[in-house]
């Protein structure tokens, strides 16, 4: 995954904010909450892996699928962009 390498920071960030809302869950859990607001902060946790697995498919459709240089009227380029939007609109 060496196009993950020019994001590892950014995608590390994520996933820590992700351990984060999952260690509230923990919490929530072991403290009684009640049951909307765990279900609430699970939602937005999942949200979040969500967003990070968009994103790590969207780097490997560009980085895998296309010629990163090919020109924004390539069919190739433009049938990338629609897989990237349809991974996001169903992920995020």
């Amino acid at each position: 995954m060496s196009h993950v390498e020019k994001e590892k920071a950014k995608l590390l960030n994520r996933l820590k904010r992700i351990r984060g809302q999952i260690d509230a869950i923990e919490r929530a859990v072991s403290a009684d909450n009640e049951c909307a607001r765990v279900l609430q902060q699970a939602t937005a946790c999942r949200g979040a892996l969500n967003g990070f697995i968009a994103e790590v498919i969207e780097d490997h459709i560009h980085e895998h699928l296309v010629d990163p240089n090919a020109p924004d009227a390539d069919p190739r380029k433009q049938a990338a962009d629609e897989l990237v939007a349809i991974v996001h609109s169903y992920l995020t």
